[in-house]
């Protein structure tokens, strides 16, 4: 069975609801506390791969960084939009979930039980 992880931020309560339905279910993940232990930008090009998502669908753009690096210029490519999500780890929608090579958003939070 692939282990669970989760890119949790404790101070958010959607990623604390989606941990403990996570735990509800019987599944003990490993947490990630991206804000302390940033994904490198391979690790986020494998998530963005297995959530089948754009950089920016995982970006949390109303963050400071997102206008003060000016992120929503469209020339900006993929490698440019990871690398200030791992550089400035606040822009990073969460909560994510990985198992495999499957991942989910966690928003609503009842959509980790996708991949449970």
């Amino acid at each position: 069975m692939a282990e669970v992880t989760i890119y949790h931020n404790p101070r958010c309560s959607k990623s604390r609801e989606a941990l403990k339905l996570l735990r509800d279910h019987g599944v003990e993940p490993r947490i990630v506390e991206y804000l302390k232990e940033p994904p490198s930008p391979g690790e986020l090009m494998a998530i963005l791969d297995k959530l089948d998502m754009a950089p920016r669908e995982l970006m949390r753009r109303k963050e400071a960084p997102y206008k003060d690096l000016n992120l929503d210029d469209t020339a900006l490519g993929r490698d440019a939009l990871v690398a200030a999500m791992a550089a400035h780890p606040v822009l990073i929608e969460r909560p994510v979930v990985v198992k495999g090579d499957k991942a989910v958003l966690g928003r609503p939070p009842e959509r980790v039980l996708e991949i449970v």
